[in-house]
């Protein structure tokens, strides 16, 4: 193979970091055995997308590695049937890798990978075909090549975001998108080979993916990875294990403070916790505070987007925080703020769009990006509204695209008014969000039809991701909507 440190499952292998207590070069080599032992798998993925529904963990690096090169659908775990199935048919999958448990949410008969016992075997069902796998024994990996080189302009990942109008679209990153993005971060987090990262965001997540995981692996770092963030065990695991970054958003650490208090800790010791991340979501300046008060760790800001694989602002690890702000573009991208409207670039000091433009914006869409943001002469338009300061650094100040956050995910009300709108019964409906301490925010809905609000909440719960589905929901006239 040619550059093979062009592709991001071999950058990552070639780093020598160490993913769950497993060389990450034995994931990467677990899915090049997968390949060359399952000729069923390999004819499946002739001319078709692969798609990967499983938590964080390194069976997720050995299925983009037995992905071969081509692109893969980042499938959220916590998405719908419906939702997998749209997204299955709309990117042309041909196989998943996924597992026993979240196998329940794929058609019936749809070719599959299942990787509950990565490294050591996968099980391949494709047709009436149930074979397993032994990758246990897998061959050596040698991975020769220039760390510094170029991704290629080949589809890596693709991950499917609601961008402006709610309608759920397939964002193409490639692998020139994500390794340059990694290597930025890189820079900017000042990752090194004796960092611990702990990795509880989720991979189709691309903070979670590129920020958390591949970058302080091909830095020659640790990671460990949570399937599902719970905040005693991530305290445990920081304080036990030697953690030196975590990055998360601000739900997650609202819940870390609780459990501190629950525990009756005024004063977290994890002695080797240099840099700790927020993103996601809008920060009140408490959080900020009180985070600084237990454990004497500043609580930096960045931001980014799926269109942007993902960071484009991080407050660097060698600089002042300066809290409000986002930090300023990672290394190699020009971020501006212009006004909306005719897309003229603003003095510092001006509210207007953020604007970013870099190897990393991405590629286009799967399907028609008439409804998804618009690159423009090479700026990525984020629908995002910020401030540039005269030193760099960017705050958050709204949004233009139609949407709000709940623990870090982004919500779109026309998403779940569409998804509403398709039950029985129903003739109209209106989403929208609560502000919620916790979450960030709570969703709402008003429907009008013939309909009782526990039937709205189980429809919901069939057609929607879990974090999308209402927890306030009525009955009754809904003004201006159809």
């Amino acid at each position: 193979m040619s550059d093979p440190l062009a592709l991001l499952p071999f950058a990552v292998a070639a780093g020598g970091g160490i993913l769950d207590n497993v060389e990450s070069q034995q994931w990467v080599a677990a899915g090049l055995t997968l390949l060359t032992r399952s000729a069923p798998l390999v004819r499946a993925l002739g001319g078709s997308r692969s798609a990967i529904l499983l938590p964080p963990g390194g069976s997720f690096l050995t299925a983009l590695a037995a992905s071969d090169g081509r692109g893969a659908v980042l499938i959220n775990p916590l998405a719908s049937k419906p939702e997998i199935v749209r997204q299955l048919a709309d990117a042309n999958v041909a196989v998943v890798f996924t597992n026993a448990a979240l196998a329940a949410l794929l058609p019936l008969g749809f070719a599959r990978v299942l990787m509950d016992e990565a490294p050591r075997s996968a099980r391949v069902q494709i047709g009436d075909r149930d074979n397993a796998v032994d990758l246990g024994n897998h061959f050596g990996l040698s991975v020769v090549g220039s760390t510094d080189s170029n991704g290629r302009e080949e589809e890596a990942v693709i991950v499917y975001t609601s961008a402006m109008a709610g309608t759920p679209l397939g964002a193409i990153l490639t692998h020139g998108n994500v390794l340059f993005n990694a290597r930025a971060s890189i820079d900017a987090l000042a990752d090194e080979s004796r960092d611990h990262c702990l990795s509880a965001l989720p991979f189709a997540h691309l903070f979670g993916l590129i920020v958390c995981t591949c970058a302080p692996l091909m830095a020659g770092g640790r990671v460990t990875t949570m399937d599902r963030f719970h905040p005693g065990r991530a305290l445990d695991i920081m304080s036990q294990q030697g953690v030196t970054r975590f990055m998360g958003v601000p739900s997650m650490f609202t819940a870390l403070l609780g459990t501190m208090r629950r525990r009756g800790i005024s004063q977290f010791t994890a002695h080797q916790l240099r840099l700790c991340f927020v993103g996601g979501a809008p920060v009140a300046e408490a959080l900020l505070d009180e985070w600084f008060a237990a454990t004497g760790v500043e609580l930096r800001q960045g931001y980014g987007l799926t269109e942007a694989a993902p960071a484009v602002l991080l407050t660097r690890a060698d600089g002042v925080n300066e809290r409000g702000t986002m930090g300023t573009a990672i290394r190699g991208t020009d971020v501006t703020v212009r006004d909306a409207s005719t897309g003229a670039v603003l003095p510092d000091g001006s509210i207007g769009e953020i604007c970013a433009r870099g190897p990393h914006v991405f590629s286009g869409y799967v399907a028609s990006g008439q409804h998804g943001l618009p690159v423009k002469d090479g700026w990525l338009h984020t629908g995002d509204l910020g401030v540039r300061n005269s030193n760099g650094t960017v705050a958050f100040r709204g949004l233009i695209k139609p949407m709000f956050t709940r623990n870090g995910f982004n919500i779109y009300p026309r998403e779940i008014e569409s998804a509403l709108l398709r039950m029985p019964g129903v003739s109209a409906a209106h989403a929208w969000g609560i502000p919620d301490a916790d979450k960030e925010n709570s969703v709402a809905v008003r429907v009008a039809g013939n309909v009782a609000e526990s039937d709205v909440k189980q429809w919901a719960q069939l057609e929607l991701a879990a974090y999308k589905v209402p927890s306030h929901i009525e009955v009754g006239a809904v003004e201006g909507r159809v």
